[in-house]
């Protein structure tokens, strides 16, 4: 990757980095479909045990930011995955402050923009695209497992498509968190327009629920592979999924991951 310089560098940031601990580093992989709340709660758990963050979704976003500022069809696959094989993308991992820059320019914002949640499904269904970016995805969680990485070795929560059966099938813990439809709307009409009342539940319903459809068709995130955890989060709050997912870490791993409060109790079940 080039760096605002024009120099070859990873395409994760190093920040503060921290010692590592007397103890294996960690993978933990969160999939779900949209609204599930999966971005927020992956990075409450990877701040609190001190881990990388890795949101997988925001390179499919930045890679269609970029394809859209090189004016490209993305309807032309052979030219979109041209493209993004070259995607100049820098993506710090630290939970606190994850940035995202593509040639230098910080698009944090810009890919959460509805003009990107409307074409992202044209980049993200692009099996080539797919291919590349799960291989820099690997690349990202594999640094996390050594000393000099953001979280010095301690490891790292991804989370996105694909994650727990595709590109970390072999992750320490892998959590597919699910809730109701009426709770994965509520949840992205307060996060895109600030309410969750009726206008902002129908105009939020199709990009929701589209999304989830195209992306089905490339990657099976509805339903646990073997060994995947299912937690439902329908009637928990942000705390309380946080706290449901520490606990299935400590369940899984069979060791303490750290303090946390209890926010509620889950419906957590595996296949």
């Amino acid at each position: 990757m080039l760096d605002e310089q024009g120099q070859d560098r990873p395409t994760d940031v190093t920040m503060e980095v921290r010692p590592a601990e007397h103890r294996p580093p960690l993978v933990v992989a969160i999939d779900g479909p949209s609204g599930s709340g999966k971005s927020s709660v992956s990075r409450g758990v990877a701040e609190r045990l001190g881990l990388a963050y890795l949101d997988t979704g925001a390179m499919y976003r930045a890679a269609t930011w970029w394809c859209l500022h090189l004016g490209l069809d993305l309807a032309d696959r052979d030219a979109v995955a041209d493209a993004v094989k070259d995607l100049p993308l820098v993506q710090g991992l630290e939970p606190s402050a994850p940035t995202v820059r593509v040639a230098g320019t910080d698009v944090a914002e810009a890919i959460r923009t509805t003009e990107i949640s409307a074409a992202v499904s044209a980049v993200a269904t692009n099996l080539d695209v797919r291919a590349e970016l799960r291989r820099r995805q690997r690349d990202l969680i594999e640094a996390e497992r050594h000393a000099g990485s953001v979280s010095g070795g301690r490891g790292v929560v991804a989370e996105g498509r694909d994650i727990t059966t595709v590109v970390a099938p072999d992750a320490d813990v892998r959590v597919l968190l699910t809730a109701s439809e009426e709770a994965r709307l509520a949840r992205r009409a307060r996060e895109i327009h600030g309410t969750a009342d009726a206008d902002a539940l129908v105009s939020t319903r199709d990009q929701v629920l589209r999304r989830d459809a195209d992306d089905s068709t490339v990657a099976e995130f509805h339903r646990a592979a073997d060994g995947v955890v299912t937690l439902d989060s329908s009637a928990l709050d942000l705390d309380g999924t946080i706290a449901a997912v520490i606990d299935i870490i400590s369940a899984e791993t069979g060791r303490p991951v750290g303090d946390h409060a209890h926010g509620g109790r889950a419906d957590a079940s595996a296949p």
